[in-house]
């Protein structure tokens, strides 16, 4: 028997429906013509069982249906979207009619969401439309009550060349704009070829049609069950992913379940205006979906009253938090909650509030004063409230102590850590407090998983949507790195004499001083020479490889020295003003900033400008505005040249993740090195989330006694004078530096503690000692001499210097570019914690034969890499290549003693150098990378195989292989001194 689209996916989409709750109805024996959009029968029954102002009086539901037929038949007029939407309001029994007893105006319902079993539901297959000339066949449709509102497409599952592009194609080109009326009760379309599952809403771009992940819906009942391994599937482009009928089954059996799709349509579909003032039709992704759940389900239940959701940079979160609130203030069992969402940047509440603007959200406020906010949480308001979590710093004890305030804190692991986040939690003592992240932080220091992780939440989140998960969905798009390798060459003879002439009249602490400051990146980043070679190098690289594209591009710099500088040179270099803008904060009388000083409409009218394809501004220069929540999907290119680390630089980078028309990536241009770190910053280890937690309990209470110890320091003094009166008693109570130093030691491991406690409840007895004991400390601790004046009588002499006697060698591209995608991540994250004791290590070896020579230079040698290893000099490629090239060197000499005491060969001379001169800087792709290449030793190891073709040919392979995941493949180098290593060691 053979296979087709018909007896196989089609059959098996219509049976899984069937088991769900749908009954089976073919489509040519529906009681309905071909050229109705509904079936008028199912409707009517449905308006008179579901009404019973209808039900008094039947005729009353052909008033309601000829409304309804009216809306399909203005489409042509209205648009396919504003139709969708005016009949969406009916399906959410959100209009009315004058049914009442005396006229006035009921609710009429088409739909019982309550109980979604009380509605008549089908699924038919081969559903024919006609209009005029025009006619068209559905594989299969899902009608609630006689409406239409599910329509999918299914395909071959045996011809490679067909996918589910094809059948969404057929329902975007086609279907949408011959038929539009057939869409109008529309809540979502799919399409499926048997291997993957994609739908979308009317007019969504294909490119952006998504996934719905299997087991939203069994882990929003029970949040413990086993959640959908990402990591097992195929590192493809989503629409690429390969998966098999089984696959598509449960994912069919997780998303057309009559309750989800209600859902959908009565919590999950906004409508919204875009930035051309288009109307547009959102709805949710299945991430949002679950995550919205699984707060309500927590409000719901009461019993735990925080939670962190966890989802990637450029993934939804603004949508989430429209679908989020909207749900909770909608739902009767919350009792008209209020919710308030919090962000921590004018920026942010800016964004935000444009998300929820344009989503016409109703009874939505933006609070810009805290006076405001402490009046409307005193009024006891019951709206959607958007803040920022600064406008509590000054309240004053409890705000509101109502039980259904929940609020949503927008990037969460920013500012809750500290006072601010206790504030708000004292505020409101009973609220809900759910944190939203796309880079949590798990230092013990500032914890974003302490501030908002519940105890029995898995991993310490209430819902996660990886790197991995985004990419792969098509939610975000990977990232490639370039490394552009600047040369500078640095006359430091010259250097040294002048300085020595400027300097000559200062002590030796100041000498040191001044040279430690000048001797900052800063100086170097602007060197003039370093400037025009770094703008030339990103105009040339912009124009030749983003631009024809029909991409933009982001500059960010060390500081707004820098901008204004980087602003200069490039309109220099293009001769086009134009061409690039600076996007910064200024502030009142800063003179040389005033051209990039802005009112917020008119920054907004400037990034409006970015963001059209076709007006001539082409580059944004930032240092810190816009690194985070700026939203632009043409922007693809981001030369950075500000060194950032951990989750600044994971935002930072991730803006130009965004999905756009042709774009297959984000592009970053690093001028830093700054690959290692992004690494570093994405290997999260789950189990040291937990061991900063549990830690910060033990914390808690050692804080009294530490904060008992310092006041040990004054005894019998009034904490409550104030004035010169008060502090001069304190400090009479640390007469002698040595007093001084221990109270300052003291005091340190309070600050510590109270870093690392904010914002918990715990500090609040403690917070006027604190305050006290801050202010005295302040007062004793020493001022450091007069740097600060001597920077600025001689500060610019020693800049100038530095920059006479630093030139440009050359800026060359790095041609392999590194690609930050799923599968890169993944190898990062297993990295973490791999590695495996070391019986021997090579230093050892090296002392063993402490009189020979060779081993003596090999073992300076070696100390000189663990040297500038330790300083962060060398990068992954460089560190990887000396390590290899020193374990060649070594087995080499080794063949040459006589043979020794036999010693354990578990792990060969490569992993053995970089086990001893690791350290918890060392880039853990190194760490990755030598763990396989001497993998991969033991595994060719038999005997005369570098004297065979074929043996090297497979060693060779091999190697590449393994280089190939980590995208080092191209370094020939770096393959070179490997395979060379490996060739002398066996």
């Amino acid at each position: 028997m053979s296979f087709n689209e018909a007896n196989t996916v089609e059959q098996m989409i219509l049976d899984v429906c069937q088991e769900l709750g749908w009954q089976f109805v073919s489509g040519p024996t529906l009681p309905r013509r071909t050229d109705e959009v509904f079936v008028e029968s199912q409707l009517r029954d449905a308006l008179i069982r579901l009404n019973p102002e209808i039900a008094a009086q039947p005729d009353r539901a052909d008033e309601v249906i000829y409304k309804l037929r009216a809306i399909p038949l203005s489409v042509q007029n209205d648009g396919l979207v504003r139709s969708n939407e005016a009949f969406a309001e009916w399906m959410r029994n959100d209009k009315t009619m004058p049914f009442g007893e005396r006229g006035e105006h009921t609710t009429v319902r088409l739909i019982d969401f309550d109980n979604p079993d009380n509605n008549e539901l089908i699924v038919c297959n081969q559903w024919t439309y006609r209009v005029g000339e025009t006619e068209k066949r559905f594989d299969i449709v899902l009608l609630i009550n006689g409406l239409p509102i599910v329509i999918g497409e299914a395909k071959t599952p045996v011809r490679p060349a067909v996918t589910w592009v094809d059948g969404a194609s057929q329902i975007h080109d086609n279907y949408e704009h011959h038929v539009p009326a057939m869409f109008v009760p529309n809540i979502f379309n799919f399409a499926s070829d048997g291997r993957a599952y994609r739908y979308g809403s009317i007019r969504m771009p294909l490119t952006i049609w998504g996934p719905w992940r299997l087991g939203v819906g069994d882990r929003m009942k029970e949040q413990a069950s086993v959640e959908y391994d990402i990591s097992k599937l195929p590192a493809t482009a989503a629409a690429h992913e390969q998966g098999t009928l089984t696959d598509v089954k449960r994912t069919v059996e997780s998303m057309l379940r009559p309750q989800v799709v209600l859902d959908i349509l009565q919590n999950f579909t906004v409508f919204a205006t875009d930035k051309k003032h288009r109307r547009i039709k959102i709805i949710c992704r299945y991430q949002q979906y679950e995550a919205t759940n699984l707060i309500l389900q927590r409000v719901l239940t009461g019993d735990v009253k925080k939670g962190l959701i966890w989802h990637f940079q450029g993934s939804g979160k603004s949508l989430l938090m429209v679908f989020t609130a909207q749900k909770l203030r909608m739902h009767p069992a919350l009792g008209n909650p209020t919710v308030i969402i919090v962000v921590d940047r004018i920026d942010l509440d800016t964004q935000i509030t444009a998300t929820f603007n344009a989503a016409d959200v109703p009874n939505m406020l933006r609070v810009e004063k805290r006076a405001e906010l402490e009046e409307l949480l005193a009024q006891d308001v019951r709206k959607i409230l958007i803040t920022t979590i600064h406008k509590f710093g000054e309240a004053d004890d409890k705000l509101n102590e109502r039980s259904n305030i929940i609020t949503l804190v927008d990037e969460a692991h920013r500012t809750q850590e500290g006072d601010l986040g206790r504030k708000m939690r004292e505020a409101l003592p009973n609220a809900f407090l759910f944190g939203l992240t796309g880079t949590p932080i798990n230092r013990a220091d500032k914890n974003t998983f302490f501030a908002f992780g519940a105890e029995n939440d898995k991993g310490g989140y209430l819902t996660r949507y990886s790197f991995q998960e985004s990419i792969r969905d098509g939610a975000t798009l990977p990232l490639h790195f370039e490394a552009p390798d600047i040369k500078l060459r640095i006359d430091q003879e010259a250097i040294d004499e002048a300085y020595e002439e400027i300097t000559g009249h200062l002590s030796e602490q100041d000498r040191d001083d001044l040279a430690k400051r000048a001797a900052k990146m800063a100086v170097l980043v602007k060197s003039p020479e370093r400037v025009r070679g770094v703008c030339g190098h990103i105009v040339d690289h912009f124009r030749n490889k983003i631009q024809p594209n029909g991409f933009k591009g982001m500059v960010v710099t060390f500081d707004r020295e820098t901008c204004h500088i980087y602003k200069q040179t490039i309109d220099e270099i293009t001769e086009d003003p134009s061409f690039c803008d600076v996007v910064m904060s200024v502030n009142q009388g800063e003179e040389e900033y005033k051209p990039y000083r802005r009112e917020r409409d008119d920054e907004e009218k400037l990034l409006d400008r970015f963001r059209d394809p076709d007006d001539p501004l082409q580059l944004l220069i930032v240092t810190s505005k816009l690194l985070t929540g700026f939203d632009a999907p043409i922007l693809q290119a981001q030369y950075l040249d500000k060194p950032l680390k951990g989750h600044n630089l994971l935002q930072t980078i991730c803006r130009t993740n965004r999905v756009y028309d042709e774009k297959s990536h984000g592009l970053i241009v690093d001028y830093n090195g700054l690959f290692d770190d992004v690494a570093n910053a994405l290997a999260f280890d789950e189990k040291a989330v937990q061991s900063v937690i549990s830690s910060l309990d033990e914390l808690k209470a050692e804080l009294p006694k530490r904060v008992a110890e310092c006041l040990a320091f004054f005894p019998n003094v009034d904490r409550t004078v104030g004035g010169w009166e008060g502090l001069q008693a304190a400090q009479e109570c640390l007469p002698h530096n040595d007093t001084r130093d221990k109270f300052a030691a003291a005091f340190n491991i309070v600050a510590k503690l109270w870093e690392a406690l904010s914002p918990d409840a715990c500090l609040t007895p403690h917070e006027t000692d604190y305050r006290w004991l801050s202010q005295v400390y302040q007062s004793v601790r020493p001022a450091g001499g007069n740097g600060r004046l001597l920077w600025h009588a001689l500060g610019a002499k020693t800049i100038e210097l530095i920059h006479e006697n630093t030139h440009l060698e050359s800026v060359t591209d790095d041609l392999d570019a590194l690609i930050m995608d799923a599968d890169l991540i993944e190898a990062v994250e297993d990295a973490s914690g791999r590695a495996e004791a070391i019986a021997i290590r090579l230093i050892a070896r090296l002392r063993g034969h402490g009189g020979d020579p060779r081993f003596v230079e090999l073992g300076q040698r070696l100390e000189a890499l663990r040297e500038r290893h330790e300083r962060g000099l060398d990068d992954s490629r460089t560190f990887l290549k000396k390590i290899l090239a020193l374990a060649k060197e070594a087995a080499a000499a080794e063949k040459d003693v006589p043979e020794v005491e036999k010693e354990d060969q578990g792990k060969a001379a490569l992993t053995q150098l970089f086990e001893e001169i690791r350290n918890e800087k060392t880039p853990i792709i190194v760490e990755r990378v030598v763990n396989e290449i001497d993998e991969l030793v033991r595994i060719v190891r038999f005997p005369g195989w570098q004297t065979t073709s074929g043996g090297e040919r497979e060693v060779k392979k091999a190697l590449r292989k393994t280089l190939f995941s980590y995208k080092l493949h191209g370094d020939h180098e770096l393959f070179d001194r490997a395979y060379g290593y490996i060739k002398q060691y066996y």
